[in-house]
């Protein structure tokens, strides 16, 4: 059966994809569908089509699974941040736990690796968890100003200001803002013409310390916000406001961020905690979006590391040191290795501020620190924690940690399917997985954390 663009078929979903799409098959013909849950049946219209499989969105629910929920956001489904809310949250944990499962075996060829897998670490309250948000700034098809999150796949801007999965101070915040900018004819930045002002707004929040940061991402500088001091006035209302600065961003990109911060009012930094261990965060600092589970999620690497007090540990792509800093509480000495200069400089500064001093730092490429330590300094490692990013591990790297013979390796991934490549090598060179968990780091989407214990075999 041939299908053809914009026809409408009606199919039941029995599978989910990998980026949590429904999956529906007529004929032998794969369909996937966004905001489809197994078990719905489906009238939908067909958007795209390929040899063996298409695309399709959903018109209506004919028959909706007993694991379909409505989401507690209206705007879930045009935007592009939870792609998972319309699915019981129970079964988006079942879902995360099969997709690293699946991973595993299929690209990792770890046979039978369910039995070393412990149940996933799922949230309490999976709703207003994450601590820094980007709200880029435009204006509606009637010229209104709003802000809000990009529709997915996409640059419209979905006007919304009360977003379910961020911090609820929030809504205070962007409200303020955009009164602001209307009162003093403030423009928005406009990515076609390159004309405008504010393109995005920035907030971070301290969960621990209720400190808030509020940055301005511009298209010039400070001195072109009118009446600044009208929107401190107003932002300074808010219990915890402890830092107000401008970003400025004058570049044709799509990077959100540029270098240069201009402080407004306060400190140019907030403080959070994670455990025990104190960070200084600043408006361009890497820091986890979601502290409850990145507790969570460190609390299981430091299982897993089993730490005694006399090892020396290696942290690979260590950001600004916060899993190196919370291994540092138990281990004898840690060094840690990531390629951004100031994200090292943010690591000094919180190994100093929380008083370690068994944690030291280098700023390089790991596959390139490590071989050098390690071969010209005799660096050895007891130890290895890698955390690194998307694309996984370099194949150098994980050339260098097989020489380096540590006896155990701890492997934290946030992609299933790289982690899986990279446990397939390791396997082949001596190491054997004892232990796999995975944790849910961003609830209502499809990503997940994973945690991997190896035991040098030998």
């Amino acid at each position: 059966m041939e299908f053809k663009k914009n026809q409408i078929v009606e199919l039941y979903i029995d599978d989910i994809g990998n980026e949590g799409e429904g999956i529906g098959h007529i004929d032998g013909y794969a369909l996937f569908l966004k905001d489809a849950v197994i078990g719905d049946k489906v009238r939908a219209k067909i958007i795209k089509t390929k040899k063996n499989y298409g695309f399709a969105r959903v018109e209506e629910v004919l028959e909706a699974s007993k694991d379909r929920v409505t989401p507690r956001c209206p705007k879930a489904r045009q935007c592009g941040g939870c792609t998972l809310q319309h699915l019981a949250y129970e079964k988006q944990l079942e879902y995360k736990f099969n997709k690293v499962k699946n991973c595993l075996e299929r690209i990792g060829g770890l046979e039978n690796i369910e039995e070393k897998m412990e149940p996933i670490l799922g949230m309490e309250e999976p709703f207003y968890y994450r601590n820094k948000a980007q709200f880029p700034v435009g204006y509606d098809k009637e010229g209104n100003l709003i802000t809000g999150f990009y529709a997915g796949r996409t640059h419209h801007i979905i006007d919304c200001t009360h977003c379910m999965i961020q911090h609820p101070v929030n809504e205070q915040i962007l409200l303020k803002v955009l009164d602001y900018m209307k009162k003093n004819n403030i423009t928005a930045y406009d990515e076609k013409t390159h004309k405008g002002l504010v393109r995005h707004i920035v907030t971070r929040v301290g969960f621990k310390t209720g400190q808030i940061m509020v940055c301005l991402v511009v298209n010039g500088s400070k001195k072109n916000l009118r009446n600044l001091e009208m929107l401190v006035d107003s932002l300074t209302e808010i219990e915890g406001m402890t830092s107000i600065c401008v970003n400025i961003n004058k570049e044709k990109t799509n990077r959100i961020l540029g270098s240069k911060i201009e402080e407004v009012y306060g400190n140019p930094y907030i403080y959070d905690y994670i455990g025990n261990v104190k960070y200084q965060i600043g408006p361009l600092s890497f820091f986890q979006v979601n502290p409850t589970q990145t507790k969570v999620l460190y609390e299981k690497a430091m299982e897993y590391a089993d730490l005694k007090g006399e090892e020396t540990v290696w942290d690979l792509y260590c950001g600004i040191g916060t899993i190196s800093l919370f291994l540092a509480q138990k281990a004898k000495k840690v060094y840690g290795v990531e390629i951004v200069k100031e994200a090292i400089d943010d690591a000094k500064l919180n190994a100093k501020m929380n008083g370690f001093d068994n944690a030291e730092f280098f700023v390089g490429k790991a596959e390139e620190v490590l071989p050098r330590e390690y071969e010209k300094n005799g660096v050895y490692a007891d130890t290895i924690v890698v955390d690194p990013p998307r694309k996984g591990c370099d194949g150098k790297l994980l050339e260098t940690m097989v020489k380096m013979a540590p006896k155990r390796i701890v492997y934290v991934s946030c992609d299933p399917a790289t982690l899986a490549r990279d446990l397939k090598v390791l396997s082949g060179e001596g190491y054997e997985v004892e232990k796999v968990c995975a944790v849910d780091q961003f609830s209502h989407s499809s990503h997940v954390e994973t945690v991997v214990r190896l035991r040098r075999e030998n």
